[in-house]
């Protein structure tokens, strides 16, 4: 069966970075069953990813990684992803936050290069911490109730986030907070071991279970003024080209559900047929319904990930695109799963089959940021306001 990701690399360099998501992919897949189960991230896909170097590559080079682009970025994650969904969106917010911090360059240039160091040397890995339960999404604007009440040279933080993705195996989290005494919300650089923190077990949901996103809940952490790395800024939020990696990763989910489709369409022959389900037209009209699907989401996110790449003036400008890519991708990957278990039958509802988690993974995609009210309405207004 032919591999749909593998038709968008360009280049030998492609193939090489290629090699490493198949290597991630593989660990991840073998362990599905127990992380989906247990609602944990497995240590031994992490320990792959490190060994791998995937933590570094986004930095870039004279810092010791592979200077990422996005394009790069969003065929490894569906990879990955083909493997294991929730593996691949767990080390995706790492892999992000350091794109984003090298060419955003929204800390100094001294706490940026410590933390690089860290990634480049150690593989560490790092992840922002930044939903809280009464405050929901970030992205809907609520100011975090985790506190930093500056007392003498230090700051003593309190509070609670959610959906912390690999929590009990992050290196660093990245934590935002209400600044008592500058009256803003600031980010602190936490070392997962820093007296005062802990990690909740709360993760217990439908889908995703891998991500093992438990709420980090911080007690009297204790931290020296030069842990504030950031301000929130003032202004209208740049675009976030790396955020494509969310959809990139449920398109990857779709894709497995994909192949596994066929392959069971092609082994499957019941005692009312003369030829295995993949000879029934009806079923044939599905795989042909999928394959286009696939073939649309793959060109519209390629596309603009390579506009992004390529032209560099004009990201600014490109917000109501990515929210686009976001929205029509992870909408195309549910439909598509929704037929691979149309293919499959009762049978997909099977623990013993992987399309029931298929189908639970990729759903989480629809609540994943930008939601797809948020986007619609964006799209409205550009439209609505254009002259």
């Amino acid at each position: 069966m032919s591999d749909l990701i593998r038709t968008w690399l360009r280049n030998e360099r492609h193939e090489r970075l290629y090699k490493k998501a198949v290597t991630i992919a593989d660990e991840a897949r073998s362990h599905v069953e127990k992380t989906d189960r247990e609602a944990e991230f497995s240590y031994q896909t992490l320990q792959v990813i490190k060994q791998e170097g995937y933590p570094s590559l986004s930095l870039p080079v004279q810092l010791g990684g592979e200077g990422l682009s996005l394009y790069e970025f969003l065929f490894l994650q569906e990879k990955i992803a083909e493997g294991d969904g929730a593996a691949a969106l767990s080390i995706g917010w790492h892999v992000g936050v350091m794109m984003e911090l090298s060419q955003d360059k929204n800390w100094s240039k001294e706490h940026f290069l410590a933390l690089a160091k860290r990634v480049a040397e150690d593989q560490a890995v790092v992840n922002r911490a930044a939903t809280e339960p009464a405050t929901g999404s970030p992205t809907r604007g609520g100011i975090p109730e985790t506190t930093a009440v500056k007392q003498g040279n230090h700051y003593v933080l309190n509070g609670r986030k959610t959906f912390t993705s690999m929590a009990e195996l992050l290196d660093y989290y990245i934590v935002s907070a209400y600044v008592d005494h500058l009256d803003e919300v600031g980010w602190f650089i936490i070392d997962r071991h820093q007296p005062g923190v802990k990690v909740d077990k709360t993760w217990d949901t439908l889908g995703m279970r891998g991500t093992a996103s438990d709420d980090l809940v911080l007690e009297n952490v204790e931290l020296s003024t030069d842990h504030l790395v950031e301000m929130k800024s003032k202004g209208k939020p740049s675009p976030k080209g790396w955020l494509l990696h969310i959809p990139a990763c449920y398109l990857g989910i779709a894709v497995a559900a994909r192949n596994d489709a066929i392959k069971f369409a092609k082994n499957f022959q019941p005692n009312s047929l003369d030829t295995p389900i993949s000879e029934v037209s009806h079923i044939q009209d599905k795989i042909g319904e999928m394959e286009w699907k696939l073939m649309q989401a793959h060109s519209f996110m390629y596309a603009v990930a390579r506009r992004w790449d390529e032209e560099p003036e004009r990201r600014e400008h490109m917000g109501p695109e990515l929210a686009a890519v976001k929205l029509a991708v992870t909408n195309t990957a549910t439909e598509v799963v929704d037929l691979a278990m149309r293919i499959a039958g009762g049978r997909g509802l099977a623990k013993s089959q992987p399309f029931e988690k298929y189908y639970r993974d990729v759903r989480a995609g629809l609540h994943n940021p930008p939601m797809d009210d948020a986007v619609l309405r964006m799209l409205a207004g550009e439209a609505l306001n254009d002259k």
